[in-house]
């Protein structure tokens, strides 16, 4: 079921230290819902078609440019038109003065009015950033997010297989603990999967026989991150004797999670492996395949055994 999100204005506000110039109500009660943003200067000049009043507007340099060349009587009324489209709320970029018919206007409308500091560009990229993220698509999957030598590592498994064994001893070894238990998992983009861990157990982690500790108050801030994209799935499981597992990794296995593709393993579990060190040297491999390398691929060259491939290294001049 398509679920959709909302962002208050007032995170907003505070994300990107916007100056209010006029709010309608309170900031937290006013809800963003689209994570599209416009540069309304076509809407200023007359043109409303395909106009979509949800999304917040940005007016920079060029749209003041367009107006101060109007009479004033004009500038008012291309204002009154717009606002009177409702949009959620107005940026206005660069430090801009912002006339007092403006604001009257935007109380009339009742349109929250905000100002940045920044470049036109620089407070739409921050924008578009942070409302990708806040309205992303998101699903809630059980287990545990690490992150190792950079890349963020999500382990699947059934209950008291050890994916939370295995997270304290990776931040033991110098690594982080994004979630444990709850992963909520967020689309930020075509190609990109974040995750992270809910407000109330963010740092806890649950371990059978100790019970609940806090990561970060444990074993310092250092331990700890509060999110990180997704690189690789690793799939716990109890060592099947009757199952053959893939022992040399030519085959390249996957998962979709809300639609994007992610690299998959699945790892044995049984006594004596050490998982933290296999993860790491997962990890590490995942990066190397990303890079362009396949230790298998590499092997079976040399051997002689890839289709079309005779094994042998052909010499290079170093003169030619």
């Amino acid at each position: 079921m398509h679920t959709n999100f909302t962002v208050s204005l007032e995170k907003i506000i505070k994300e990107l230290s916007l100056e209010t110039l006029y709010l309608p109500c309170k900031a937290d009660d006013i809800l963003i819902k689209s994570a599209e943003i416009n540069r309304p200067g076509i809407q200023l000049a007359g043109f409303y078609g395909y106009f979509d009043n949800s999304r917040i507007q940005i007016i920079g340099k060029t749209e003041e440019g367009y107006l101060e060349e109007l009479s004033r009587e004009e500038q008012e009324s291309r204002y009154a038109t717009f606002l009177s489209q409702k949009p959620p709320a107005i940026i206005i970029a660069r430090g801009l003065e912002v006339p007092d018919f403006v604001i009257e206007l935007a109380r009339k409308y009742e349109v929250p009015v905000l100002r940045s500091k920044d470049s036109t560009s620089g407070v739409s990229a921050a924008l578009i950033a942070f409302l990708n993220l806040q309205l992303a698509p998101r699903i809630t999957r059980h287990g545990v997010l690490v992150e190792v030598y950079g890349e963020g590592i999500l382990l699947l498994g059934e209950s008291g297989v050890g994916k939370s064994e295995t997270a304290i001893e990776l931040v033991k070894r110098g690594h982080r603990l994004i979630a444990d238990d709850a992963v909520e998992i967020r689309k930020v983009s075509s190609k990109s999967l974040v995750g992270s861990a809910p407000d109330n157990i963010r740092h806890f982690i649950e371990l059978r026989g100790i019970g609940i500790i806090n990561a970060s108050r444990i074993f310092g801030v250092g331990s700890v991150k509060l999110t990180e994209k997704i690189d690789m799935v690793i799939n716990l499981e109890p060592w099947d004797v009757n199952k053959v597992y893939d022992r040399m990794g030519l085959e390249e296995k996957t998962m979709e999670i809300l639609g994007i593709t992610v690299p998959s393993v699945t790892i044995p579990v049984k006594p004596g492996r050490n998982l933290a060190v296999i993860i790491e040297v997962a990890s590490m491999n995942n990066r190397q395949k990303k890079l362009g390398y396949n230790a298998a691929e590499d092997l079976l060259k040399k051997l002689g055994m890839l289709e079309g491939d005779s094994g042998e290294e052909t010499p290079v001049d170093p003169y030619q």
